[in-house]
This record gives C-alpha cells, structure tokens and sequence, in this order.
C-alpha cells in the first residue's frame, strides 16, 4: 500500500543538525495519520506522499519547515521573585502567556541568579537547518475513529 491521504504510516527515524550530530532517533517505529493533520512536518509529509514500507527518505528542513527562526523577543528576563521558592534550575520548563497574548508557550529558564531569571520560548531546534533521515516500516488504511479524531491509534500511535 502506497501512503496517501487518510493511512496511517509508521516510520522509523533519525533527526540530526547542520553539523551531524544526532539530535533524536526512533529505536521503535512512530505512527502518524497522513493527509494534513498536523501529525508530521509537512514537508516530511509531501516527501513520504506515495512512498510504500520498506522505502527511505531524506529530507533537509530549513528552519521555516522545521522549528521556525529563532523569535529574540521571545527571550524574557524576569525578576526571581516571581518564580517559586523551590529549587529553580536551568533547563527546567514550564507553560506561560508572553506579555499581552493569550496563548501560552512552553519557556525553557536558560539563567538563574539571585535577583533575575532568563526564560527562553522558542523550541530548542528553532533557527536550525535539521536532516531528517526515515524508513517506511508499515502503510495502512486509517479507521474511521483515526480520522475523526485526527491522529492515529494504536501500538505506534496515540492511545486513548
């Protein structure tokens, strides 16, 4: 079977950066649902259109097709007060609101010092040209259930 809109693909993959290095890998295969719902990059997703298991795929992902351009506005020094007395470490995480928007974000604390905190909300991967290399491990059709819901279900998927 040949991936098409509305089957669900499972892949088995690696990520790497511009110098090589080995960001993310799959041991197991990951499932999606193809056919635009947000499951995979999309420019993974035009380059597996038609592809069958057992095919490969290389795909270079600018950083617009990726994690989008690093956002400096998106950087944020706020004053430690108002953090949590607990423990505060670089790298911790945590969901926010920037000044005057309504969606929240996920912030990365990149500084911590006695009077001020750095948080960071652009993705770890954002500004960076990225490989993505992947195998086709399986291809079949979605379940009504799958494309209602939108992702798909199952030992690779999303349970519920």
């Amino acid at each position: 079977m040949k991936i098409a809109k509305n089957t669900v693909v499972s892949i088995r993959y690696e990520l790497r950066n511009s110098d090589g290095e080995v960001l993310e890998n799959s041991e197991e295969p990951v499932s999606y649902l193809h056919g635009g719902y947000d499951g995979i990059f999309p420019t993974v997703e035009e380059a597996l259109q038609g592809k069958a298991a057992g095919d490969n795929c290389e795909i270079t992902l600018e950083p617009d097709h990726a994690f989008g351009e690093y956002d400096a506005d998106l950087v944020r020094i706020e004053p430690r007060s108002q953090f949590p007395d607990d423990k505060l470490e670089v790298g911790m995480q945590f969901e926010g609101a920037a000044e005057g928007e309504d969606e929240w974000i996920l912030y990365t604390v990149t500084d911590v010092t006695k009077d001020k905190v750095v948080v960071d909300g652009n993705h770890p991967l954002a500004g960076q040209r990225l490989l993505f290399k992947c195998e086709v491990t399986d291809v079949r059709p979605a379940t009504e259930d799958e494309i209602a819901h939108e992702h798909a279900h199952g030992p690779h998927g999303h349970h519920h």
